[in-house]
C-alpha cells in the first residue's frame, strides 16, 4: 500500500508555509493527510481565525473521500449541489468544495493523501498546496475546472 512518510509531509507542510510568506499571503493553516485520512502534518500560522484548521481539513479529506482535487469537487457543487451536500453528510460534514484540497500522487500516479490550505483567496491556499508537493518529489492533483 502506497505511503505518505512523516519527512515528506513535513517537507510539504514547510514548503506551503514558506510560499505563503512569499507570497505575502494572509495567515494560514495547512493540514496535510496520508491515504487514510490520518493527519500526518498540521500548522496554523500566527493571526489565523478561529476553525481555519477545519477548513483546511474539510479540504483535503474531502478530496480523499471523493478521490478527486477540490477544485473538482467545488465544480460539482455548482452542477450537482445535492450530490455535494449528501457527501458533506456521509463524511460527517468534513468535506469543504473549494479549490485548496489537493491530492498527493506518487510516481506511480497512486494517491498517497491530500494537502489542504485555508486562510488566502483558494488560488493562493492550492498554489501553496502545489509547491509544496512538488518539493516533496510527489505530484499534485488538484482537480480540473
Amino acid at each position: 500500500m502506497p505511503s505518505l512518510s512523516l519527512s515528506s509531509a513535513q517537507t510539504i507542510l514547510a514548503t506551503a508555509l514558506d510560499a505563503c510568506r512569499k507570497g505575502n499571503f494572509k495567515p494560514m493553516a495547512v493540514v496535510v493527510l496520508d491515504e487514510r485520512g490520518a493527519v500526518r502534518a498540521a500548522a496554523s500560522e500566527d493571526g489565523t481565525s478561529l476553525k481555519r484548521f477545519e477548513i483546511a481539513h474539510g479540504k483535503a479529506y474531502g478530496a480523499l473521500s471523493l478521490g478527486i482535487g477540490s477544485r473538482s469537487i467545488f465544480k460539482r457543487a455548482k452542477e450537482q449541489a445535492f450530490f455535494i451536500a449528501s457527501a458533506t453528510n456521509v463524511v460527517g460534514g468534513a468535506l469543504v468544495p473549494v479549490p485548496g484540497g489537493v491530492l498527493i500522487r506518487d510516481g506511480s500516479g497512486e494517491v498517497v493523501g491530500a494537502v489542504g490550505i485555508s486562510g488566502d483567496t483558494s488560488e493562493n491556499d492550492e498554489a501553496a498546496a502545489l509547491a509544496g508537493i512538488a518539493a516533496a518529489g510527489l505530484a499534485g492533483d488538484p482537480g480540473a475546472d
